[in-house]
C-alpha cells in the first residue's frame, strides 16, 4: 500500500494544502518575481489566490509550475496561462483599484479574479459557455462580486460605456478596430499581437487616429476567435 493511499483523508488533505502553499510560495518568489515582476499589489494578489481552484483537479498539484495547463476536459486549446505571463500582464497595467476593466476572454477565470483584487470592476466576456459557467463558479468560491460575466463574441460586442482598462486574453493577428470602442479616452489596453511562434505583448493607449504602443515582451498564445492571420491568396 503506498504512503499516500495509507493516509487518512485529513492527513492527506493537509499535505496537499502545504504543498500548494509552498509552491505558490514558491511560483511568487522563483518565477515571477525573478522576471522584474516587483509591484507589491500584484505579488500580494498571486500570493493570495488559489490558482489550484482554476485548474482541473486531476493538474491541482501543477497549479503552481511554469507550464501551460489545460482548463477543460477534453479540450487542449483553452490553457492557463503561465504564472509569468499573468505577472507581467498585470503588472503592466498599473491598476490603482479605481478601473472599470473590460476582458475579453475569461478562460479559466485566473486572470479575471486577479484584475477583480487590483481594480474596482470587471466586466469579462467568454465565447464558451461551458467555460464561463466554470469561471463563475470559481468566482462565487473566492467571493469576488465585482464581476460580471458574459456569454459573448467579443468582435459582435457593444458595450454600454468605454472602459478604463481593456485586456484582451488571446492573440491577433492585427489590432481590432473594435478596441478603440471600447477603450475610454485616457485607458490603456492590454494586448498580444503578430504571427505565432514569437508574438509582442503591447500596452496600448492614444487614440485610432494617434495610437501608442509600448513593447513589453515576446510570447506565443493561441488567436482570439476571427482575429488570426487570412490565408494568403494562392496564385497560380
Amino acid at each position: 500500500m503506498s504512503l499516500q493511499t495509507s493516509l487518512p483523508t485529513s492527513d492527506a488533505d493537509s499535505a496537499l494544502r502545504e504543498h500548494l502553499a509552498q509552491s505558490r510560495f514558491n511560483m511568487v518568489e522563483q518565477q515571477v518575481r525573478t522576471w522584474d515582476v516587483l509591484d507589491y499589489r500584484v505579488l500580494d494578489v498571486l500570493h493570495a489566490m488559489s490558482r489550484e481552484r482554476f485548474v482541473l483537479p486531476e493538474h491541482q498539484k501543477l497549479a503552481y509550475a511554469d507550464v501551460e495547463l489545460p482548463i477543460l476536459a477534453g479540450n487542449m486549446s483553452n490553457k492557463l496561462f503561465k504564472p509569468v505571463l499573468d505577472g507581467r500582464l498585470l503588472q503592466s497595467l498599473a491598476l490603482t483599484g479605481s478601473e472599470d476593466i473590460l476582458e475579453i476572454g475569461t478562460g479559466s477565470g485566473f486572470t479575471t479574479a486577479c484584475l477583480a483584487k487590483l481594480g474596482r470592476f470587471v466586466t469579462t466576456l467568454e465565447l464558451d459557455a461551458q467555460l464561463l459557467a466554470q469561471a463563475q463558479l470559481r468566482f462565487a468560491e473566492q467571493n469576488l462580486f465585482n464581476i460580471k460575466a458574459l456569454c459573448a463574441d467579443a468582435l459582435s460586442f457593444r458595450a454600454e460605456h468605454q472602459y478604463d482598462v481593456v485586456v484582451v486574453g488571446a492573440a491577433v493577428a492585427d489590432l481590432p478596430a473594435q478596441l478603440w470602442n471600447w477603450l475610454a479616452p485616457h485607458g490603456r489596453a492590454f494586448v498580444v499581437r503578430g504571427a505565432s511562434p514569437v508574438m509582442e505583448a503591447v500596452l496600448l493607449s492614444g487614440s485610432a487616429a494617434a495610437p501608442v504602443l509600448k513593447s513589453l515582451f515576446e510570447t506565443d498564445l493561441p488567436y482570439l476567435q476571427g482575429c488570426a492571420p487570412k490565408p494568403a491568396a494562392f496564385k497560380i
